[in-house]
């Protein structure tokens, strides 16, 4: 009855790591040799692990990865893209993100930008930092929206926040004009903040032309390329490969 109540006492204090460790080590019998600081650092341990793997599954969820599950251990080097192993490897910890680098992915479609960036944001939230994904035609979108209702503002000061930021699918159509002025705006709040991933079926050397505004992408791309990692695909379409017969 005291160990239910303890249970009881812990839920009650939300520490819900260590009430459901002491029930699952209450009844292993070989827990009954430990002394009382061995058994309460376990249950210490247990509340850490808790609000860890708690913390992980909140950065995933907001996150909204397009590829939830994308992982780069799990990157296929045997289709012919010029991806190369030593080039991921150097992105495989989060030293980059500690230092705000960026990564520009480009390649036709299909080629699996965006399941690289989607595994670069894996990488990210396992390793604590807050991420936001978003393709680039919708995330216009959703910027025209709350210039109309009053939320732009915050929205672009979260996007400039985010540890991490995604824009998936970059330059499809040309700018306008007020996305030109979106997106500067989000990249100078995020230089030297943040890492800024972005995949495009443009190359890198037609972005300024797409972008359209001389003086605007100058300053978009100060920011973005200078101290980018660089990944240029190419070749046939994986998925049209993964779906041969």
């Amino acid at each position: 009855m005291l160990h239910e109540q303890t249970i009881s006492i812990l839920n009650a204090l939300k520490l819900f790591g260590m009430a459901k460790g002491m029930g699952e080590r209450m009844s292993d019998p070989k827990h009954a040799e430990l002394s009382h600081a061995e058994f309460v650092g376990m249950l210490v341990e247990d509340e850490r692990l808790y609000r860890e793997n708690r913390r992980l599954k909140s950065l995933l969820k907001n996150a909204r990865l397009r590829i939830s599950d994308a992982a780069l251990e799990d990157v296929d080097y045997r289709h012919p893209r010029g991806l190369e192993k030593s080039a991921v490897r150097e992105l495989s910890t989060t030293r980059w993100i500690e230092a705000r680098r960026n990564v520009l992915i480009t390649g036709p479609t299909g080629i699996g930008k965006s399941y690289l960036s989607c595994a670069l944001g894996n990488l990210a939230a396992r390793g604590g930092f807050t991420v936001l994904y978003h393709r680039a035609p919708r995330l216009f979108e959703l910027l025209a929206q709350a210039r109309g209702d009053g939320s732009h503002l915050r929205l672009i000061e979260r996007l400039g926040k985010a540890q991490m930021l995604i824009v998936d699918d970059f330059l499809i159509t040309p700018l306008i004009a007020q996305e030109r002025k979106d997106f500067l705006e989000i990249v100078e709040d995020r230089y030297r903040v943040g890492s800024t991933v972005v995949t495009s079926q443009c190359p890198i050397k037609e972005w300024h032309g797409a972008i359209g505004d001389a003086t605007l992408a100058d300053a978009i791309l100060d920011r973005l390329v200078h101290n980018a990692y660089k990944f240029t695909l190419r070749g046939k379409s994986v998925r049209d490969e993964e779906n041969k017969p």
